[in-house]
């Protein structure tokens, strides 16, 4: 295990009624919120009226910012910056899944850059403030909720990038299944996929000594595993949703990674593929992680088997191994196309024509990935058995 250092500042309010807190909140940031939204569910949902009464009961004037895209986007983030510094906004408040709270953690670091956001994103420069951000979670998915990661689209030149910043912790979360009952099932079966996807990146290291970090992994993937046929057959189940809320939290909120240096390849690979052809990213994700273990296996075929016994329950039955290992990897292909996620590119109607350029937007000028550092020809290798 690595030396390590962990801090988390985002105060979560999980559980049934936890929206009412957000008057409370709202008191401590100013009188000005921009609210961010995506397609309108939460208008739908009644997510949208009953918090526009809570702030405001706070005293709060309100300003909007809907139509996140489900690939934020740079244009968005720069939208939304503008609109707080022309208002004078004292914070923001995002409310729904991943990618509108990945949209408003930039934006509120955007309103602090005089820049072009985008030189932030590519690592140029670096987010010295940001407005307090809070969240209302509509989707079980990123972890978004209770970490500093965001990634956002460059829809001019085709490239998307996860980028991070101490800043843009939310200072405060709402985590309430309720609000999650109406998301439909692709999208929830995206949200499982991409939150089983933050386990493995994190999971399949070469760090010795970690049976603490490998067993909160294992146990997050088991409960997945175990839950999602059940709510994908009833997609209104408040205790389903509730499992599934709280294993996307636990993903990625920095605690599967102490002491270990995770992999990361996955979500570049994947990145390349729906900057260019704007898919689900649970999707791609879905399509490419079990071609990548297969890639990689030789790697540390141990770790792969102990995933396979500890995770799906493989048994020996007289196998080698790397038998095991390959079996495991086989149950995450059937389980994952069980619930409804796609498993070839050509799902999406992608084929290889743009192979390479895909691969060197993965990869840049070096190498992806920590497990094995993938070169851009196995970038493409990995997209071709994807195929």
């Amino acid at each position: 295990m690595r030396p390590f250092v962990y801090h988390n500042p985002t105060k979560l309010y999980f559980g049934d009624q936890s929206l009412r807190h957000i008057t409370a909140e709202a008191e401590k940031y100013g009188k000005k919120v921009l609210l961010v939204y995506g397609g309108g569910s939460i208008k739908r949902n009644g997510l949208y009226d009953e918090v526009l009464e809570l702030l405001s009961q706070a005293g709060c004037t309100v300003y909007e910012l809907a139509g996140v895209e489900p690939n934020p986007r740079l244009s968005t983030v720069h939208r939304g910056a503008d609109m707080i510094r022309q208002e004078g906004i004292d914070w923001v408040l995002a409310a729904g899944g991943g990618s509108t709270l990945d949209c408003a953690k930039a934006i509120a670091a955007a309103a602090k850059y005089e820049g072009n956001f985008w030189d932030i994103v590519t690592r140029k420069a670096s987010v010295q403030s940001a407005l307090p951000l809070g969240t209302i979670l509509t989707l079980a998915a990123t972890g978004s909720e209770m970490n500093s990661n965001s990634v956002i689209t460059n829809e001019a030149t085709e490239e998307k990038h996860g980028w991070a910043s101490p800043h843009v912790y939310p200072a405060f979360s709402i985590l309430d299944a309720k609000w999650t009952a109406s998301a439909p099932k692709d999208h929830t079966v995206y949200g499982m996929v991409d939150m089983m996807a933050h386990v493995f990146e994190q999971y399949f290291h070469h760090d010795n000594r970690t049976p603490v970090q490998d067993g909160f992994c294992e146990s997050i993937l088991r409960a997945v595993v175990e839950t999602a046929p059940h709510l994908v057959n009833d997609l209104t189940n408040l205790q389903y949703r509730e499992t599934i809320l709280y294993s996307g939290t636990m993903a990625l909120n920095g605690i599967l990674s102490m002491g270990i240096v995770g992999d990361w390849a996955n979500h570049d690979m994947e990145h390349a593929v729906s900057a260019v052809y704007d898919i689900p990213h649970g999707g791609g994700l879905a399509i490419l992680f079990p071609n990548w273990m297969t890639y990689v296996l030789d790697d540390n075929v141990a770790r792969f088997r102990q995933f396979a016994v500890n995770v799906f329950g493989i048994r020996e039955d007289g196998r080698s191994d790397r038998e095991i290992a390959e079996a495991g990897i086989k149950a995450l292909r059937d389980f994952w196309n069980s619930i409804g996620a796609p498993s070839r590119l050509s799902d999406y109607n992608i084929d290889a024509s743009r192979f390479e350029e895909m691969a060197e937007k993965a990869v840049g000028n070096g190498t992806r990935g920590n497990f094995r550092k993938l070169t851009k020809e196995d970038v493409v290798n990995i997209y071709r058995l994807s195929l």
